[in-house]
């Protein structure tokens, strides 16, 4: 691949997917609005919005059966006379549902590149995208046509900050993702772990504790912060002296640790079988 900047979308999307209200551009969608058989329209493999709540579906179905498809779909022509889904696949899945046969379209001649950038901004301006297809789709724009996050931030109507936080979400392990695009940890969950080092245990703390956002950041940060290394407590004079006298009488190294409740253990400390056979002999006598 070349060093060459790729080239950006010039035209505007609202004219592009036919929300522009001049009088030009009612004009143009007055020209390339057609009524199409929804055999020829196929989706995009480039659209990031991967999955369609059934809910949803049915709802827009069952409008589009009562009222019709009232906007249309984006379209561009593909090979066999047949079409691409540039805007607007979600109402063509509920028209399929609705048993429409024709559906209204807008005609656009879009290059590879065009229909690509299109579909990834409508995407992320106008859909519930889950925060996975928000990254993958903020990844794409920044690696297939050169925007920095700044440029795109302007360009969707987003913090830059929140661009670089998403984006970070495809850092977490395949298991936390699967738990975002299920629907069982918000992007504010997510956030929280990324900077963790076993976001995985964390998730399913989270998940079976049912954790707020807040709580979540909490748990992360707890969870990051480090370990103070325990401080062997410091002995009593009357415990250094008892050992000092034991170990004398025994001519071994032994040490006595006390609890807080009154019990403890006494170590005694031998090199050589020999002189462990003197200890058990004394012991026993």
């Amino acid at each position: 691949m070349g060093s060459t900047p790729k080239k950006r979308l010039g035209r505007g999307l609202a004219a592009l997917i036919g929300e522009d209200t001049s009088e030009e551009a009612v004009v143009q969608d007055v020209r390339t609005l057609r009524h199409m058989p929804i055999d020829l329209l196929k989706a995009s493999p480039n659209n990031p919005r991967k999955s369609f709540a059934e809910t949803d579906l049915d709802d827009l179905s069952k409008s589009i059966r009562e009222k019709g498809l009232l906007q249309p779909i984006v379209v561009r022509p593909i090979a066999n006379g047949e079409y691409e889904i540039v805007a607007g696949e979600r109402r063509w899945r509920a028209a399929q549902r609705a048993g429409v046969h024709d559906v209204p379209v807008l005609i656009r001649d879009l290059t590879d590149g065009e229909a690509l950038e299109i579909a990834l901004i409508e995407n992320i301006q106008r859909s519930d995208l889950n925060p996975l297809e928000e990254a993958r789709a903020y990844g794409l724009l920044l690696e297939q046509f050169s925007y920095t996050q700044q440029q795109l931030a302007d360009s969707i109507g987003k913090s830059r900050s929140h661009i670089a936080n998403t984006l970070r979400l495809m850092n977490l392990p395949e298991a936390v993702r699967a738990e975002i695009e299920q629907g069982r940890l918000t992007a504010g969950h997510a956030r929280a772990l990324v900077a963790t080092d076993s976001p995985a245990e964390l998730a399913a703390q989270i998940i079976k504790l049912g954790l707020s956002v807040r709580e979540a950041e909490n748990l992360a940060r707890e969870a990051s912060a480090p370990r103070k290394p325990k401080v062997k407590a410091e002995k009593d004079a009357d415990t250094r002296a008892l050992e000092k006298l034991v170990s004398e009488a025994i001519g071994l190294k032994l040490e006595i640790t006390h609890k807080g409740d009154g019990s403890g253990t006494l170590l005694i400390t031998y090199k050589t079988l020999d002189q462990l056979e003197d200890v058990c002999r004394r012991l026993q006598s």
